[in-house]
This record gives structure tokens, sequence and C-alpha cells, in this order.
């Protein structure tokens, strides 16, 4: 896996399709047991509710090999993992998670086919709680890993819908 700046991800994505076959993102919301995952649709640009990985210490191989199914299911070009900033732009104390996670992924070598990319992930799962809790939900699990789901879709929107508006500016002042 290989770190790229958020334009450059979105540019290979846009490029790395062909008119049979789209090349789409997953989004992650890394949590310390729960990795949340979504993907994009086949024009990238609607995030959707894929599933929830399970995160132990001991298990990154098996996210790896799930991550790589998941890549050829979908045609993968990479992810974009939501990363903790504070107010201020800085990375937060949580944002230790997230790199430890995807440095063990680079690791496994199973990956090496496919780039990432960090964005903002500030308040993602504090909305999906805000617009969950009206479901009353009673089962804690249930709830949690729904969250987790959640806030990857909206990691992953804000990212889509970000690089497509500066397409779309780009766009409009070459022409």
């Amino acid at each position: 896996m290989r770190l790229l700046q958020a334009e450059e991800l979105f540019r290979k994505v846009l490029e790395g399709g062909s008119k049979t076959k789209a090349t789409r993102l997953l989004g992650l919301d890394v949590g310390s047991k729960y990795v949340g995952v979504a993907v994009s649709d086949e024009k990238n640009r609607i995030a959707l509710p894929l599933s929830v990985l399970s995160r132990t210490k001991t298990n990154v191989s098996l996210m790896a090999d799930d991550f790589k199914t998941l890549a050829l299911k979908y045609s993968l070009a990479g992810f974009v993992v939501g990363y903790p900033f504070n107010l201020h732009g800085q990375r937060s104390p949580d944002a230790v998670q997230v790199r430890l996670l995807t440095g063990e992924l680079c690791q496994t070598g199973k990956l090496d086919d496919l780039c990432y990319t960090y964005w903002d992930e500030n308040f993602t799962s504090k909305c999906v709680e805000a617009l969950l809790h009206p479901l009353n939900l009673k089962n804690r699990d249930e709830a949690k890993t729904m969250t987790d789901k959640f806030a990857a879709v909206c990691i992953l929107q804000g990212y889509l819908d970000n690089m497509n508006r500066k397409l779309r500016t780009a766009d409009k002042s070459e022409a």
C-alpha cells in the first residue's frame, strides 16, 4: 500500500477505470475494536455501507485478506482512511490507532497494489450517532457496528463530494 495525496488518489481512480469496468474506493472508519467499511458506487459519487470488521492485534493478516477479497470483488484502486484531526488541523491522539493499522496492513505485503489517503473524519461518529438515536437501537453491539459502518460512509462521501467538486471546478475553469 502506498500513501497518496487525496487528489492524486482520485486521479488514479478516474484514470484506472475503463468503459467496461470502473475502479472504486473503500472508506474506512478505524477504531480500536472495529473498522467500519464503505464502498463507492461505480461512478465514485455515492458511498454505500458495506460491513464492519473486528480488529485485534492478531488479525491484521486476516483483515488484509478480507481487503484483498474486496479489492478483487469491487475493482478497488484504494482506501480513503478516516483520520482524526483536532479543531486546529493537527492530528489528534486517536490518530495513533489509524497510523498503526495502516502501517500493519502495509507490512503484510498483501495490499501492495493498492493506494490509500487520509481524510478528515471529525465528528463523523457523532453525526451518525445523532442520526441513529431516534431508531432507539436496544442492542449496544448492533448500535456500535451500525455507527462504525455509517461513519465510514460519511468519511468516504465527504471525500467523494470534495473530489468531484474540485473536478467540476477544474473543468469549468478549462472551458
